[in-house]
């Protein structure tokens, strides 16, 4: 490791990672595929291991000592959030399972309560298929109408044409922030202003976002905000969703059970308030625990740290990429100093399959993704069947990064000698 290389943020974080000092194939391991899931860092594994071998009970309902250790940890794991955030208050985060659970409640508590045929939601081609699917369904019940976004010619979000789409028809968008194949960063807060205008709500699907920018939810001004945990060093089996209060209020409960109600009666029920309503049954306390001290974790290094050091990553990552030829990476480019747009890269090689080549690379190693990313619909828009993707994070360096460019060329010229 070079004198540069020293001082980087990864090198004094990647210890606190025990799963990257291990060896695949014979070589040390790159792993290059945190846009499907991150790695966890000793204080998210020591918390998860703590809550099981110390104060395993059950929140809310016990009076006895480790329930109410337990509790007090749940909800402080909740203020950790609101604050990462910076929601109004605690009040405002519902716990999930993941993103995709907090956006099948907003879409079954307030799609099918509130929208009418010929309500028009706008989504955009680069949504995951968590954020098309249950806007699918809510339109097929209420007779509501999906219209898209499509891209510009850089491969951004068409924010032209999504003001010629609003209208008082409109009212719902729900679009990503980041996407996890473009890469690029949309303008969530001018999307938010103008649905406003015309009266919609607006929820942004953060799960890029979250784990690699600072997020304010009261700037972007968002009604709704959803991520999943294990994105941003938490386990897996966590997520949550940001309301503003006012709206989860007027919300009807998604699931019922114990936890979410006041009183409950032969023939009736009373709920309990937000967020509280939305949370049936026994939740997950010890990852939720866990998301908490992932979310000390992160704001101990900085957020501010964590964008600039991927920044300098991005930079280097696509200068790389560029030395390359047959290498052909959607989305738009990065600014010279690697701003602008994700640390990550999804790309096609000429004739060789993303599957073939993940697998290759795999052999030297290198851990990325291939196929569409639960983004069939953008593939499509792109005339393409999959992409390979290489997905950064701050405990990634540099040397990772020339591994797989070597291991990337080396696969290249390999299946050219067999397409001749």
């Amino acid at each position: 490791m070079t004198l540069i290389q020293e001082k980087t943020l990864a090198a004094k974080v990647r210890a606190d990672f025990p799963i990257l000092h291990q060896e695949v194939h014979g070589h040390p391991l790159a792993y290059l595929d945190n846009a499907a899931t991150s790695q966890k860092p000793l204080l998210v594994l020591d918390t998860l291991r703590d809550y099981y071998t110390q104060y395993n009970s059950n929140v809310h309902r016990g009076v006895h000592t480790l329930s109410a250790k337990a509790t007090d940890a749940y909800e402080g794991a909740r203020e950790k959030v609101a604050r990462f955030v910076k929601a109004r208050s605690h009040q405002e985060i519902v716990f999930t399972r993941n993103a995709s659970e907090a956006i099948n409640l907003v879409a079954y508590s307030w799609g099918l309560n509130t929208l009418q045929a010929g309500d028009e939601i706008i989504l955009s081609v680069m949504e995951h298929h968590s954020n098309i699917i249950p806007w699918q369904l809510v339109a097929q019940k209420t007779g509501a109408v999906l219209r898209y976004v499509e891209l510009t010619s850089m491969g951004e979000f068409d924010l032209e044409q999504y003001q010629s789409l609003l209208s008082d028809r409109t009212k719902l968008v729900a679009v990503v922030h980041v996407s996890n194949t473009l890469g690029c960063i949309n303008p969530v807060t001018e999307i938010t202003t103008l649905a406003h205008q015309v009266g919609a709500k607006v929820l942004i699907d953060a799960c890029q976002s979250t784990p690699h920018l600072a997020i304010d939810v009261q700037a972007i001004d968002c009604d709704w905000l959803v991520a999943s945990g294990h994105k941003m060093c938490a386990p897996t089996g966590i997520g949550f969703l940001y309301g503003k209060r006012e709206v989860l209020r007027s919300m009807p409960p998604f699931l019922g059970g114990g936890e979410m109600i006041a009183d409950v009666f032969l023939d009736h029920a009373t709920y309990a308030d937000v967020p509280h309503k939305f949370e049936a049954g026994t939740p997950a306390i010890g990852e939720a625990i866990a998301l908490g001290a992932a979310v000390d974790y992160l704001t101990q290094i900085g957020m501010d740290k964590i964008e600039a050091y991927e920044h300098e990553l991005t930079a280097y990552l696509f200068r790389q990429l560029q030395t390359l030829p047959s290498v052909t990476v959607y989305g738009p480019q990065p600014a010279a100093d690697g701003s602008g747009r994700a640390a990550l890269a999804s790309f096609t090689t000429g004739e060789v399959h993303p599957h073939d080549l993940s697998t290759i690379l795999d052999q030297a190693g290198i851990a990325i993704r291939a196929g569409h990313h639960c983004t069939q619909p953008l593939h499509r828009h792109l005339g393409i069947q999959s992409t390979a993707r290489a997905s950064l994070y701050f405990y990634n360096t540099y040397e990772e990064i020339d591994r797989f460019i070597v291991a990337l060329k080396d696969a290249i010229d390999f299946f050219g000698e067999i397409f001749g």
